[in-house]
């Protein structure tokens, strides 16, 4: 079958319903939960703010817009590789220069969300994504994982989405040898339903934080803040994740969507 054909069957399913988009995406405004780091380690980043410019009135009688104020790394977010200092390198690391190609590609949904559920610090090890695709198939080049956790339950409340205590925070994610096996596959990138890509207690692994350090090495990309993947099955999906075109950018805000065959 040509390229051609099967861009036209895919653009019929979708019209017809036969693949649904579904949102993995959180809401973004003043509620979202923003990242938290120690003082000593990083500057924090600013609550999302929404001005109104005009809406139908004397500053501007024809037209509603605002205007905002917004973290590269806020809500639904992509992760660039320069993002990291593992990355910084790359030419084409940032959000405006990568390779756009590179942002569609079938998803692999890794269901952890009764483990999570169980024990907020919860580690996908490098056995339990071989024992995944045992049951549900290889991980292939250029494709994208994510942790299903449905950490995006906790959205609406940031102490419990963010979930930190006197000892850090406590959410679920990678240990070092599930990142270093996935980049043995030649993934695109890792993505997340917290509040970044690694575990809340990721600085005490070694290398610390290993999904920003070492996927960031390897010229890949993070998402964070997904939502939804409960709507998506572990494969046969296609995730489409596109940051905002920032120059220099080190991420972005995105609307992810996944490309889901119904039936």
């Amino acid at each position: 079958m040509s390229s051609a054909k099967t861009v036209e069957i895919l653009g019929a399913a979708l019209l017809s319903g036969d693949v649904e988009v579904v949102d993995c995406s959180g809401v973004l405004g003043p509620e979202t939960p923003i990242i938290q780091l120690p003082p000593e380690f990083a500057k924090p980043t600013p609550k999302v703010e929404i001005n109104k410019i005009s809406e139908y009135d004397s500053d501007g009688p024809f037209f509603a817009w605002n205007w905002m104020v917004l973290g590269e790394h806020s809500g639904t977010h992509f992760d660039a590789p320069h993002h990291w200092i593992t990355g910084k390198d790359y030419p084409d690391g940032y959000t405006d220069t990568l390779n756009v190609q590179r942002l569609v590609a079938p998803v692999n949904v890794i269901d952890c969300s009764e483990q999570s559920k169980a024990n907020p610090d919860f580690l996908l090890d490098a056995a339990g994504v071989k024992a995944w695709e045992a049951e549900h198939g290889e991980i292939k080049a250029g494709e994208w994982v994510v942790m299903r956790t449905d950490w995006d339950s906790r959205v609406d409340d940031e102490a419990q989405f963010l979930n930190a205590d006197e000892t850090g925070p406590h959410s679920p994610g990678p240990t070092v040898d599930c990142i270093e096996y996935l980049l043995s596959k030649n993934i695109v990138g890792w993505g997340t339903q917290c509040i970044g890509t690694d575990a809340g207690q990721a600085g005490g692994m070694e290398p610390p934080y290993p999904a920003h350090n070492l996927l960031h090495k390897n010229n890949c990309f993070g998402l964070a803040s997904l939502a939804n993947l409960k709507k998506v099955p572990a494969k046969g999906a296609i995730l489409i994740a596109a940051p905002l075109k920032i120059e220099n950018g080190t991420g972005s805000p995105i609307r992810a969507l996944a490309l889901v065959p119904k039936g």
